[in-house]
This record gives C-alpha cells, structure tokens and sequence, in this order.
C-alpha cells in the first residue's frame, strides 16, 4: 500500500471551497429544522437543543485538539461575553426562522459583516475609509428594500428587528474571538467553553416554560444540534486547509440553498424588492470582503 500523497495547492484549496459549500447546505438545512420546530416549541427549548445536541461532535473536535485541557484558560470574563452575545445571535436567528422566509433570515444574518466594520473602529481602534462606509450604508439600504411593503418580510417588523439584533449580537461575539485569539486562546478552548456554556444557561431559561416535545420534535432537535456541529467542523477544516480570502464569499452559497429549501418545503418565493435587498447586501459583503483582502495585501 503506497502511503498517501499531499494534496497540491491547487487541490486542497478544491477541498477546502467544498468544505465550505457544504458547511453553508449543513447550517442551511439546520435552520430549515429551527423553522419546522419553533412553531410548537418555546424558542429557550429550541436554543437548548441545538446546544445539548452538538456538545458530542464537538467534544470531538476538541479531542482532537487537545483534549479537556482545553478548558484551561485565563480569560473567564471574555468566555462570558461570547457566551452571552452568542446566545442572543442565536436566539434573534431563531425567532425570525418562525416568522420570516428561509432566504430573509440567512440574508439578513449576513448584515453582520456591516455590523462588524461598524464596531471595529470604537473597540478595536480600526480605521474604516469612505468606500467601505459606503458600502455598509449600501448594505443597510438593502436591509430597507427587504423591509417595503410586498418585500421579502412583508409586515413582519418585530422579527426582522429581532434577527439584525441577532446579527449584531454575533459581530460582538467575531470581536470576542479576536481578542481572546490575541490572547492566546485556542480554538478548541473557544468552541468548548462556549458549547458548555449555552448549553447551562439556555437549559436554565428552559425550566419556567418547557414543555415535552413530540417524537418528531425531539427528531428534529437532535438534528439541529448535529447537523449544526457538522456544519462547524467542516467550516473549521475549510479554513485550516484554505485562506479566509478565499473562502469567504463561498459563505454566500447558504442564500442558495435556504432559497431552494424554502420554497420546495413552505413554498416561500421572495417577490422583486426582496429578491432586489438580498442582492444589495451580499453586494455590500463582497465588497466590504475585497476591500479587506486589499488592504491587508497592502499591509
């Protein structure tokens, strides 16, 4: 048996741009379970479930990086801060998965690039230059488009609020992260304190309203939390294998597929300003995406 050989560049950055597509499908079809289950669940139950029924694939993954030494760290108040901000993306996520189509919510969700060169320069001292102001307003008008009456979330202020909260809360957390990595902090040490973490405090807040899910229910609970992990892992190994300037804008690919889902399972076909918004933002992405490829080429 002749041992195997290293992929070429070329080759392995084929695999990585595959990882990442199908992390984009798993978080998809994760959030098509959310949807299917939050209509006779408190979201508190749902929220713990995707949390209790990751912790084993990622257990795993931690392992695989070192083990439960992993919770070793010195940066308890910053595990806190990404917890909670966690939480709260994940919670406005799946408040709008219950009330909005498939496609808005995943569009929406990625206003948190905006969000994110918004908060860099007041926490983390960054400077953002006319063009890339530009285009967070860009993409923040498309936010509106989305929003007209006959758009993409029709009457439904409330969720729409909810899940830009849930974008936001999720820019705060990226900013945890890059500082608890300055810090030192690995990513196995991340992803561990985090899934123990929401699991404890989303099963807290399940006690004063839970209610015992169907056998379907629970099905679909535990395929939340799986599929969710599965999605995390493959994102993890894309980028240890490619470069996150050429990974990103393969991120994008879950519109496709939340759009295909949506409409094969609930029948949700955004008319012309919502599919005109969903457009706008994800042009703003990209932009904002180029713009820090190009300025850190230069740096």
């Amino acid at each position: 048996m002749h041992p195997s050989l290293p992929l070429s560049p070329a080759a392995a950055r084929r695999r990585a741009i595959l990882l990442i597509v199908v992390a984009a499908a798993l978080f998809s079809v994760a959030g098509a379970c959310v949807k299917a289950v939050r209509d006779g669940l408190p979201l508190a139950e749902v929220v713990l479930g995707r949390n209790l029924f990751a912790v084993p694939v990622l257990l795993w993954l931690v392992r695989r990086d070192g083990g439960l030494a992993a919770l070793a760290t010195r940066n308890p108040g910053l595990h806190l801060i990404r917890m909670t901000t966690g939480l709260i993306g994940m919670a406005g996520a799946f408040y709008g998965y219950a009330r909005l189509p498939l496609a808005s919510v995943t569009a929406l969700g990625f206003t948190m690039p905006l969000f994110l060169t918004l908060l860099s320069v007041p926490l983390l001292g960054e400077r953002v230059g006319l063009r890339r102001g530009a285009a967070v307003l860009t993409g923040f008008g498309g936010v509106l488009l989305m929003a007209l009456p006959g758009g993409a979330l029709g009457g439904e202020g409330l969720a729409m609020l909810a899940v830009l909260a849930g974008a936001l809360a999720w820019a705060l957390s990226m900013i945890t992260i890059r500082r608890m990595g300055a810090a030192g902090e690995s990513n196995a040490t991340i992803v561990l304190w985090f899934a123990l973490g929401a699991t404890l405090v989303s099963a807290l807040f399940c006690l004063p309203v839970w209610q015992w899910p169907t056998g379907p229910q629970w099905a679909l609970l535990v395929a939340t939390g799986i599929v969710s992990a599965l999605g995390q892992v493959m994102m993890t190994e894309a980028y240890r294998r490619g470069e996150a300037s050429l990974l990103a804008p393969f991120e994008y690919s879950a519109i496709l597929w939340t759009s295909l889902l949506g409409g094969v399972l609930w029948g949700e076909l955004p008319d012309g300003w919502g599919l005109l918004g969903i457009a706008v933002l994800i042009g703003s992405g990209l932009y904002i995406w180029h713009r820090e490829v190009t300025l850190g080429l230069r740096r």
